[in-house]
Formats: C-alpha cells, sequence, structure tokens
C-alpha cells in the first residue's frame, strides 16, 4: 500500500510528546492471555462479537495486538472514560456513536468497576481498541466509500500501511492523547469546522421543537397583511433570520422583508423578498431534515477537503452551480456556472487545467450526437444548417450532410464528426478551459448568457458553462504575456489559438449541498441530482469494510 509522509508527519507533531510503547512486562499476564484468545478466535473464524457488539477492523485488531504481546492499553485510570467521551461526541461529526460500540463500552465498563475479571477486562480492551481504530479510520477517511455511490470518482484514498495505523493508535492511547490523535486525522480546514459548528446549531434547534411550519397560500408580499405573517415571522426567528422584532405581527413590514431576503440568499434563491412557491417549499423543509443535509456533508468533507491545500487550486461547487478560485484555503474569486442537466449529470472527479483555448471550434461529441443530433436530423433536415454544424470525414475532408443517408447510422457507427467555427454562436463561445478526462467535460463561455439568472442552472450536457470564464482565465494565465488585453486581442483575430498554462492548476468538480457565505451563514443548496439520499442512508447503515484496506 502506499505511504502518506504528509499525514504521518502531522501525526507525529501531535504525538511527538507521547513516548515509545511500554516494555512488555515479563510476567504472566491473564488479562494479556484472554486478548491473545480473542484475537486468536478473530483471526481463525474472521468474526467475535462482544456484550452483543461485533468487531470491524478485525486485521488492524491483529496487527494492533501482536506489535504488543498482546498486552492490554485501556488499564490506564481515565482512558476508558476519554474515550467514551469521544465516541459521544462523535456525534458532532456527523457520524453515529453506535458505530463505535457506546451500549457494549457502556456496559462493560460498567461491569469491570464492580466485579472485574480477566475476560471481561480482555473484552473491554479490543472493544475498546475497535472503536477508537475505527473511530479514526472514519474521521479521516469517511465512512461511505464514494466509490460505492459515485463511479467517477478519482480522488485519493489515502492509504495507510497497517504499521503507520498501529503506531499512530497505540501512541496516541499509551500516551494519553485520543483526544488529540482524533483532531488530527479530522479535515484540517475552516469548511470542516463550520459544519460541526452548524451541526450543534440545528440539532439545538431541533431539540427545542424546530419551526412552525408557514401554511400554504398566495404569494407574500412586503404591505401585504395576512395571518399567515405570524408564522412566517416566528419560522425566520428560530434560525435567525429575523431578530428583536415582533413575532405576532400579521403585517409584511420592512424588517421582515429584510428576513425574508437574508433566507432566500442563504439557500439561493432570488432574494426579491416575496414568499413564493420555491421560498415557502425551503421555508418548510424540517429541521431534522437540515440536519441530515449538514451530516452528509460532513461526510463528503471527510472525501474531499485533504485535497485542499495553500496551492492555488480551481473547484467547481455542481450543486451550487459556482465555480471558485482557492488559494491559501480560502475562496478569492467565485462565478456562476451551469452544469449538467439531472438526465446528463457534470461527474465528481479531480484533474489538472492544463491549457486554453481561444476561439474554440466545437466538435460534438458521441453523447449529444446521439442524444440530440440525431433526433434533430430525423425531426428537421434544415437542423444541421440552424446549428451552424458542419460534417467533416476522419481526415478533415468537409462532407455534404445532403448526401449522407442518416437513417443507416448511429453515434456508434457514425463514419463521419460534426464540428461548429469559432465565433459568437458558438457553443463555447470565445475559450474553453481544458483539463483532459475521460468524461469530456471541460469549462467554457457560452452565448446563452440568459440561463445565468436561473435559481437552477442545470442545461448542460454535462459541461460547465462559466458566466466570467476570462477572469478565470486571466487567474490561470497570470504572470505570463496573456493578460486580458492580450487574450481579447486575440479573440478579435476570430483564429483559435491555443495556450498552455505555465504549471498545470488542479480542479476539483465536487457536489456540495451545504456551505457558508461570507457573513459566516449556513446556506442550503438544493439536490439537483438526488445524491444526498443515498450517501444519507449510507451513512446511516452499519459499517462494513469494502474496497479500502482495513486499518
Amino acid at each position: 500500500m502506499k505511504h502518506f509522509a504528509a499525514l504521518a508527519r502531522r501525526w507525529a507533531l501531535v504525538l511527538v510528546a507521547a513516548g515509545a510503547t511500554a516494555a512488555l512486562p515479563a510476567v504472566a499476564d491473564p488479562v494479556a492471555d484472554a486478548i491473545h484468545e480473542r484475537i486468536d478466535f478473530v483471526r481463525e473464524t474472521g468474526q467475535l462479537t462482544l456484550d452483543g457488539s461485533t468487531l470491524v477492523s478485525r486485521a488492524g485488531l491483529n496487527q494492533l495486538y501482536g506489535s504488543l504481546g498482546f498486552q492490554p492499553l485501556w488499564r490506564e485510570p481515565g482512558r476508558v472514560e476519554e474515550l467514551l467521551e469521544l465516541v459521544r461526541e462523535s456525534v458532532d461529526d456527523g457520524l453515529n456513536p453506535a458505530d463505535y460500540h457506546l451500549g457494549a463500552l457502556e456496559s462493560l465498563w460498567r461491569e469491570v468497576r464492580i466485579r472485574p475479571t480477566p475476560e471481561s477486562l480482555a473484552d473491554l480492551d479490543v472493544l475498546a481498541s475497535d472503536a477508537y481504530m475505527l473511530l479514526l479510520y472514519h474521521l479521516y477517511f469517511g465512512k461511505v466509500d464514494p466509490l460505492s455511490l459515485e463511479p467517477t470518482w478519482n480522488f485519493s484514498t489515502r492509504e495507510v500501511t497497517g504499521e503507520q495505523a498501529t503506531e499512530y493508535v497505540v501512541r496516541a492511547i499509551t500516551g494519553g492523547r485520543l483526544k488529540e490523535a482524533a483532531a488530527a486525522v479530522r479535515p484540517a480546514h475552516w469548511m470542516y469546522d463550520h459544519g460541526r459548528r452548524a451541526l450543534r446549531a440545528y440539532r439545538q434547534i431541533e431539540a427545542q421543537g424546530g419551526w412552525p411550519q408557514v401554511p400554504d397560500g398566495p404569494t407574500l408580499k412586503p404591505g401585504m397583511t395576512d395571518p399567515r405573517v405570524a408564522a412566517l415571522r416566528r419560522r425566520l426567528a428560530v434560525t435567525g433570520d429575523l431578530m428583536d422584532q415582533p413575532l405576532d405581527g400579521e403585517l409584511y413590514d420592512e424588517a421582515l422583508e429584510a428576513a425574508v431576503r437574508s433566507f432566500q440568499a442563504r439557500h439561493l434563491l432570488t432574494a426579491d423578498g416575496a414568499v413564493g412557491r420555491g421560498t415557502l417549499r425551503e421555508l418548510n423543509v424540517p429541521v431534522g431534515d437540515r440536519i441530515r443535509q449538514i451530516r452528509v456533508n460532513l461526510e463528503r468533507a471527510r472525501h474531499v477537503l485533504h485535497e485542499i491545500g495553500d496551492e492555488p487550486m480551481v473547484a467547481v461547487d455542481i450543486a451550487g452551480f459556482e465555480v471558485r478560485w482557492i488559494e491559501g484555503r480560502k475562496v478569492v474569486w467565485s462565478s456562476r456556472v451551469v452544469v449538467g442537466q439531472p438526465m446528463r449529470q457534470t461527474p465528481t472527479f479531480k484533474a489538472q487545467i492544463e491549457y486554453i483555448v481561444l476561439n474554440p471550434t466545437w466538435t460534438v461529441p458521441p453523447g449529444i450526437l446521439q442524444k440530440d443530433v440525431f433526433p434533430g436530423i430525423r425531426r428537421d433536415p434544415r437542423y444541421l444548417e440552424k446549428k451552424g454544424l458542419e460534417v467533416f470525414d476522419r481526415n478533415g475532408r468537409r462532407i455534404d450532410a445532403g448526401s449522407i443517408d442518416w437513417s443507416r447510422y448511429t453515434a456508434r457507427n457514425f463514419p463521419y464528426f460534426l464540428r461548429q467555427a469559432s465565433g459568437d454562436d458558438n457553443a463555447l463561445g470565445r475559450v474553453k478551459i481544458m483539463f483532459p478526462n475521460p468524461h469530456l467535460v471541460y469549462l467554457h463561455d457560452t452565448p446563452a448568457r440568459s440561463l445565468f439568472e436561473k435559481d437552477d442552472r442545470t442545461f448542460s450536457s454535462g459541461c460547465i458553462r462559466v458566466e466570467k470564464p476570462f477572469e478565470l482565465a486571466e487567474r490561470l494565465l497570470a504572470g505570463t504575456a496573456w493578460t486580458r488585453e492580450a487574450m481579447d486581442a486575440a479573440v478579435a483575430t476570430g483564429e483559435t489559438r491555443t495556450v498552455r498554462l505555465p504549471k498545470p492548476v488542479p480542479v476539483l468538480l465536487i457536489y456540495w449541498t451545504v456551505d457558508e457565505d461570507l457573513q459566516g451563514r449556513i446556506v442550503f443548496k438544493r439536490d439537483p441530482y438526488d445524491r444526498d439520499p443515498p450517501l444519507a442512508a449510507a451513512l446511516d447503515q452499519p459499517f462494513r469494510f469494502g474496497s479500502r484496506p482495513p486499518t
């Protein structure tokens, strides 16, 4: 397996003061013997249930205790209590304490305090080690393997060797630094910290009864008087959008209008101050659904945020319809984008931006050829002419479209290709930003500017249309002769020009349905591809190691 030097260095910094593993005692230890029996049983049978809870990190336990001569790890006063506290606090990460044997650990801990035996002490020790290793694994890798839900996933798996994991766990336990070690493997990013904070806040709202539903009815607008306004006031007060205002009035006044605009901005709705059908739908989403949404995105954060360092990179937020330039882990520029339709979803993956094309031509990809072009030609013989598409053979020679018997072909056996010349009407606009990938997805300009004004911007065939593409190109080419003026001059010639970046820039295409705005307010987004429910379901299922190796 691959080594992960950067992670090991960070762990070493956290645990450098923990000291080496204690020397093994020379005398016989009945607890160690009982632990040895349990580990042997796991190795021989592949499973073991202790106090009703089944061990998960079986290979990891074998390596862990084998490296210690099967000596117990949890004898020191306070260690089990700290572990129990850490397991209970896993809810703040959107995880389930039951996954870490909470009930069984509490039961065994009570038992050994009343009447300890070698058997009960061994059960507690092995179960505690399994719980701790599993919690560390989930905090660093995530609980759900993203490949199980997203086949295009190609982000780093950040695999560790068994020796590295064992050393880290032993040092954390013997050094009495359980929480510090857990904190070190969480994503070291402000987005993760803010997600945990938001989860606590919304769980508190749930504990206090949630928020009231706003009754259905005609659009509520500023200046109106309506009995439903009182419910609207109470609803917005719960989430802090309306503050220091009366909650029982029926007048839709200026303060309430400002609160509605705040709520709309936090839910990526047009902030017009009116409560129409879309705003009402978001207002009445139950608090439990919002908690689930935050938990899902904390899991995504564990999958993704380890990829974001201090170097510049581009991140496409598919669900947020936005592309961002990130430096020093901060968003320093952004632009609205249009992404793939639900039936032609923009995939999640990472790549390297390598070059930019000015005045690009557009060659129709096979998917669009099959789904759009062939049906369009059958409906309208002038389809190609209207779209500005020309037919070429594989040698680049132009072919008369009228000479082709289109009924003979599908996208699979079509011996030609279709190309649209560069120009203002070109589907890619005047610039495209290329990061070679098997999905034929890239960032580009577009002549369809009105679509950027829509709240839900799922209109493309998978590529990402950028509202401000030349601003992004400027950042990618910063420090070169390709200033904005130089690019404008090149575009004015009408000639197609390829410009290579001095250094490839990472690009991450991610799916993020909870965020935070510049004012530090939590932002909830719609789930255009319905990707949240399967991840939420997987997050709530009992954990089993899949394609990744156990710790």
